[in-house]
């Protein structure tokens, strides 16, 4: 992206809402490069989570703007989401954790009260061995969830960047906000 003095006024307003969006701690939030061949006009977050037991996240939330609209998208603003977490391998083997991954972020949707359409995307589980010299554990497994959806409400888009906040919280095992997890003390 280049200099926002020169973008359309709906996409400034876009990207200050995404910039409002305040993360809890566990999840870092950091603008990034956006990609620049999508969109005439791009944004970009990168987070990383950190959950119970070390699990860790990242991912990215990349906002498109083509004011011509594109046919795919329904409207002239698409949100893009790439997130990777990794698993125990219990969780790994689990038949259903697709369709759960999936579920964090229609959850996180619809808890933050954004309004959408277009909504589409894969969630992935992916198993890594490693030989040799190469340093790490022997084996990884991991999940990824790709999706993109156009938000209906163009300007309101601080409740998307908020469910983007939970999808990660959600990936790395973090209860709600205010719920405290059993063993888990709280500061005094």
């Amino acid at each position: 992206m280049t200099s926002l003095t020169h973008a359309p006024e709906l996409f400034r307003e876009a990207v200050a809402a995404l910039e409002s969006v305040q993360a809890r701690p566990e999840v870092a939030l950091e603008t990034i490069r956006a990609p620049q061949r999508l969109a005439p006009w791009s944004y970009a977050l990168s987070a990383e989570a950190t959950g119970p037991a070390e699990v860790l996240a990242s991912g990215r939330l990349v906002l498109l703007h083509d004011p011509e609209g594109q046919e795919s998208w329904d409207g002239v603003l698409r949100l893009v989401v790439y997130v990777r977490a990794e698993l125990d391998r219990e969780l790994a083997t689990d038949p259903f954790l697709p369709a759960v991954g999936w579920s964090w972020l229609t959850e996180a949707l619809e808890n933050s009260g954004s309004d959408w359409t277009a909504l589409g995307g894969t969630v992935t589980e992916t198993s890594s061995a490693r030989f040799g010299d190469i340093a790490g554990p022997s084996r990884t497994d991991d999940l990824e969830l790709r999706a993109s959806w156009t938000p209906s409400d163009a300007a309101g888009l601080r409740p998307h960047g908020e469910a983007f906040c939970q999808l990660m919280s959600s990936m790395v095992g973090l209860p709600p906000v205010g719920v405290t997890m059993f063993g888990q003390r709280q500061p005094s």
